[in-house]
């Protein structure tokens, strides 16, 4: 393929599918993208995204998917309208993770399945909230393959736990602390800063 024919490709930053079928969907992607980026907020070389197309081959726009969240060790964080492997030292996102909704179910997790073992994913993690039912798989022996129990599995990539529970799956950070929603953060925050406050000292926020 010519270099100028490569330079009239268009990689979209857009599939034109929605981020979240519904909010319990919506409400999973946030908590886990968002406390990933928490966890990883001083290492400026771990890029974390959410709902981003990776394009893993140049030249070829029609090859790409749109994790729903996604870990890359070895990157810068920033800005991106897409994720092109080729511009970015060629690293393909180590981890990803899908939460299900009612519209993309076996046939769409298939498929997605086939592709991050294809283009080197490491570690990919399925979770249902409506079934409460998390799936995991490993990179091992050059294919990714199920993960044989996966309560209180410890991501080796990112350290986190998982603990599933009859009611939810609830995921624990490397220093114990739970995964926690923005409300939940902010509430945490505030408890914290009554307690200075108590103690003479005035928070700076």
């Amino acid at each position: 393929m010519s270099v100028a024919l490569n330079r009239s490709l268009i990689y979209p930053d857009s599939d034109g599918q929605p981020m979240a079928d519904n909010t319990k969907q919506f409400r999973w992607i946030v908590l886990i993208k968002e406390n990933l980026e928490l966890l990883f907020a001083n290492d400026p070389e771990v890029f974390v995204a959410g709902d981003l197309l990776w394009y893993p081959v140049e030249g070829h726009p029609e090859i790409r998917v749109a994790p729903d969240a996604m870990v890359v060790f070895g990157r810068p964080k920033g800005d991106r309208g897409s994720y092109r492997q080729w511009e970015e030292d060629n690293i393909a996102p180590q981890v990803v993770f899908e939460i299900l909704s009612p519209g993309n179910r076996l046939r769409e997790m298939t498929r997605k399945w086939e592709f991050y073992d294809r283009y080197g994913v490491e570690e990919y993690y399925i979770y249902d909230p409506d079934d409460n039912e998390l799936e995991g798989l490993q990179r091992q022996e050059g294919r990714l393959r199920v993960i044989p129990e996966i309560d209180h599995w410890v991501s080796p990539r990112l350290e986190i736990k998982f603990v599933p529970t009859p009611e939810t799956l609830e995921i624990y950070r490397p220093d114990g602390r739970k995964f926690l929603s923005t409300l939940e953060l902010e509430q945490r925050a505030e408890k914290l800063a009554a307690q200075l406050r108590a103690l003479g000292v005035e928070p700076d926020v």
